[in-house]
């Protein structure tokens, strides 16, 4: 990966137009794509499966006047007044008389209808008249919407002057967010600090240029995609909170390092790709861990929280492509720009140390006290936690929109006039096809529901007018988002089976409500195994990393500190209050039922990116100090210090922006989108100053040198991942091996080659092979000359030594090595394909590898000859470079001969120290 990064790294900064006019290309493709496709965004709820959802897809088939969404308008009478008064009654009857021919509405019921009751308060101050859609929220076109309004504007003038009109409803429950001016504040306050990291102006624009132009591929794209899926508006909000916070970082983190390594000197394109290849394989990593967690969300098996979180995937994405191909193709734009402004020289006396930084008394500080810290930090984020019990969780309704939002008031006033419970009916449904007394039954429904606590009225009972469905609606006591009124659909649901044998139906409970209550359900439920997942794969993941198990178990202990802490303050101004009137929160309550599981998806991969920032900078400095000095625990707490101050600039400017840009979103924020960029803001403060800066370092000065332990075996077991760019360091420090100016097509030097867990198959094999050159790999045991050949043709890594072929250095480029060295496993060949077949698909490219020509069978050994004899006139003029692996040395010398080539030489690849010269002219 790293490899492979710092030649993208090189290219980009060497074509930097090329690179900028492909993404802007890319952007104006995504938002052709955009106006062509859009189809709008959906913020309707569904969850299949469910009893609700089965509910409302049954009354669509038989009960559709019931089954559509719905709005209603309340008018209010002035103090004093009746509504039932004709000065009220004839203008809010002839509105209804209009609605009924409003496109979309299947009926219209007037509050003064005598087959109606509840429609008007108890004290007849109010009245409610109710609109049914013949489809769903979706199915709504904005024309019906303002033609509803127009209705509903024309009537107040003619309502008495001090009465209140409100137009609401389920139909306009939610609203679309939309970007304010507080967001770009974020932006600013990101630029400013940006400016500071990097003293330049022209640096501290670049992280920010490269973040919009992925967040503008992102948001087209989630535009155009609402042609082929259901997107809920809250998703592009999302995807620009987390598009934006993760590209601005990425880049960062990849232009920092350019920028401390072209102040030290390092030549700039060079610089551009090593910063590429280093820091950019941490991106990567960060941001496939973000994309796993994510992806993640699937968990749930909610479709809209499953396209919400591939959605964000792909902002997450996009926000990584462009920061390892933009980034170092627009430093190649700045060139030597990159330096910024120097630091002001101060006049010092010469014996004076030079002063240390915050960040270095700070880590001294805390790993000279750590268990106290360790302790104070545990015991500080347990207090913020606190407030999680309380937590409510709930789908959004009118109630959490602005104070001064027509569908608000109309909720306000029904809760006034009507009780809470009004805002969001409950309905009862089942088939009663088999009933001979189909009004008598519900009837008895009726009076069966009103007998439940918590019911505070049934205001309709009726079968539908082919007497197969009936349905029972349902007034709670308390609001749609109320605990109780759970505890109420659970009520009903458990009289289920009692009513089967009853009445012989089989009721569903179901509506809007239920549906909400549903969804929070399911995803309350998702919460634990999600966790258990995405704690887990951090685990896992940081021990690849960082080959410990003691480093991944604190890191993912200190994910579940910041996450408990981020829940423990969203539950304390969501559900106490605290605060509430400073973040512009209009309600208090249950806050949306998706926040903790996006919340902990997101996180995860932000906390990880700090995590290994900084961690891999100790790892480092440990690794460097070990070799020198001893693995001591001193040299351990050493190495977390210098590590630590080395990184945590960089760290630390990448916190701010993502805070910044988290927090932005909550004061004037969409209301579904509040708690979640609170929580994301203070989770990400309080991982990266709190857990990653302050108990990080005390937990790994308390381990000392133990942090860094892994059991072999397990070491075995894992992958390994060059999260730091080690082999990139390796190919610079290796630049110049093997010999400056050398034209050898492949290259070893005290080669080993071992069987994992087995003995060593062959070692010290030290070989050059000019382009052209014809080699014989020979070993008393084949699988040693194998093992060599194999590795020569990047199928196996080799265990030791140096190795290069074609100009690609092993094991980093085994990747290109493999695609053009061809190999021939004639030892072993696929069933019924001729040697020579495989030679000729092999001889291709310009080194080819074969294992086991000298036992052929003299015909099928002429016939290897000859096509090699043919590849090398086919290549020509550029030479065929061969390399034959044998038991018998003779043998393939002969074949060789053969095909024409003269000094075949002969390499002994024995595991022991040869008694004969390493090559041998033939």
């Amino acid at each position: 990966m790293s490899t492979l990064l710092y030649s993208l790294g090189r290219w980009s900064f060497r074509h930097p137009w090329r690179v900028l006019l492909g993404w802007l290309l890319i952007l104006l493709a995504v938002g052709g794509g955009a106006l062509g496709l859009n189809r709008g965004f959906d913020n309707a709820f569904s969850i299949p499966g469910t009893e609700a959802q089965e509910g409302l897809q049954q009354l669509s088939r038989t009960f559709p006047q019931v089954s559509g969404t719905s709005a209603q308008f309340i008018v209010v009478a002035a103090p004093g007044d009746d509504v039932t008064e004709e000065t009220y009654r004839t203008p809010i009857e002839d509105a209804v008389a209009e609605l009924e021919d409003v496109d979309g509405v299947s009926s219209a019921t007037s509050p003064y209808d005598e087959l109606v009751t509840g429609m008007v308060s108890g004290d007849e101050s109010a009245a409610i008249v109710r609109l049914q859609f013949e489809g769903t929220m979706t199915d709504v076109t904005d024309d019906d919407k303002e033609s509803l309004q127009e209705v509903v504007d024309a009537l107040r003038p003619d309502l008495p002057e001090g009465s209140q009109l409100a137009l609401g409803g389920e139909l306009f429950a939610t609203e679309l967010p939309t970007v304010t001016l507080t967001e770009a504040v974020g932006v600013v306050i990101a630029l400013l600090v940006l400016i500071v990291t990097f003293r330049s102006f022209v640096m501290a624009g670049l992280p920010l240029g490269v973040a919009l132009i992925g967040v503008g591929v992102s948001l087209l794209g989630i535009v155009a995609a609402t042609q082929f899926a259901t997107v809920s508006a809250t998703t592009p909000m999302l995807a620009l909170m987390l598009g934006l916070a993760v590209g601005i970082d990425y880049a960062l983190f990849i232009a920092a390092r350019h920028q401390d390594q072209a102040r030290d000197g390092m030549e700039l394109e060079e610089s551009a790709g090593r910063a590429t290849g280093t820091a950019g394989s941490a991106v990567v990593f960060a941001g496939v861990t973000v994309l796993i967690a994510l992806i993640g969300l699937g968990f749930a098996n909610i479709p809209f929280l499953t396209t919400m979180g591939i959605a964000a995937a792909v902002a997450v994405a996009v926000a990584v492509l462009i920061a390892v191909t933009l980034t170092p193709a627009l430093l190649g734009f700045v060139k030597h720009r990159v330096v910024g402004r120097p630091r002001r020289a101060h006049k010092a006396e010469p014996a004076r140390a030079p002063r240390e930084g915050f960040s270095t008394r700070w880590v001294r500080g805390v790993t000279r006290h750590p268990v106290i810290t360790t302790v104070a930090v545990v015991l500080g984020l347990g207090l913020m936690a606190l407030p999680v019990g309380s937590l409510g969780l709930a789908l959004p309704n009118a109630g959490v929109l602005p104070e001064d939002n027509e569908a608000r008031i109309g909720y306000d006033l029904t809760s006034e006039h009507f009780g809470a419970g009004f805002n969001g009916p409950l309905i009862l449904t089942g088939t009663i096809v088999t009933s001979t007394d189909p009004v008598g039954l519900m009837d008895d429904l009726r009076a069966e529901v009103e007998q439940i606590d918590g019911v505070k009225e049934v205001a309709l009972a009726t079968p539908n007018e082919t007497a197969d469905t009936g349905i029972v609606q349902i007034v709670p006591e308390t609001a749609p988002d109320d605990p109780a009124t759970s505890e109420l659909v659970r009520e009903l649901r458990a009289h289920h089976d009692e009513w089967l044998d009853e009445y012989g139906i089989d009721l569903k409970v179901t509506g809007t409500t239920a549906v909400s209550i549903d969804i929070s359900d399911r995803l309350g439920a998702a919460l634990v195994p999600f966790g258990i997942f995405v704690v887990g794969l951090s685990f896992v993941l940081l021990m690849i990393v960082f080959r410990s198990v003691w480093v991944p178990l604190k890191a993912a202990l200190g994910y579940l500190l910041s996450i408990l802490a981020a829940f423990g303050v969203v539950a304390a101004v969501f559900s106490w209050g605290w605060g509430a009137d400073l973040l512009h929160v209009t309600r208090t309550g249950p806050v949306i039922a998706f926040m903790p599981i996006v919340v902990m998806g997101v996180l995860f991969g932000l906390a990880m990116d700090y995590e290994v920032f900084l961690v891999s900078r100790m790892r480092e400095d440990f690794v460097h100090a070990a070799r020198r000095l001893g693995g001591s625990r001193e040299v351990a707490v050493e190495a977390v210090r210098s590590g630590f101050a080395a990184s945590a600039r960089v760290v630390t400017a990448a916190a701010i922006i993502m805070f910044a840009v988290f927090a932005a979103f909550v004061p004037e924020g969409d209301a579904n989108l509040k708690p979640i960029a609170l929580a994301l803001a203070v989770g990400i403060a309080v991982d990266a100053f709190v857990v990653r800066m302050t108990l990080v370092p005390a937990v790994m000065a308390l381990l000392g040198d133990k942090a860094w332990w892994m059991p072999r075996w397990l070491d075995r077991m894992l992958p390994h991942f060059d999260i730091e760019g080690e082999a990139v360091e390796r190919e610079r420090a290796l630049a110049d091996w093997p010999e400056p100016g050398s034209t050898a097509v492949i290259a070893a030097d005290d080669l080993e080659v071992a069987v994992e867990d087995g003995p060593v198959l062959a070692s010290g094999v030290t070989l050059r092979a000019e382009p052209g050159d014809a080699l014989v790999l020979a070993s008393a045991d084949p699988r040693g000359a194998r093992a060599v050949g194999l590795a020569i043709a990047g199928r196996t890594p080799a265990t030791g030594g140096l190795l290069r072929v074609a100009g690609h250095l092993l094991p980093g480029r085994a990747a290109w090595v493999r695609a053009h060295v061809g190999l021939a496993l004639l030892a072993d060949p696929q069933p019924g394909e001729a040697p020579a077949r495989a030679v000729r698909a092999a001889a291709r490219a310009p080194i080819v590898v074969i294992d086991g020509a000298d036992a052929l069978e003299p015909a099928a050994r002429d016939q290897v000859a000859a096509v090699l004899r043919d590849a090398r006139h086919a290549l020509a003029p550029d030479p065929l470079t061969v390399v034959l692996t044998a038991s018998d040395p003779s043998a393939a010398q002969r074949l060789l001969s053969d095909a024409g080539w003269v000094g075949v030489r002969r390499v002994d690849v024995s595991p022991t120290p040869a008694t004969i010269p390493n090559e041998v002219s033939a």
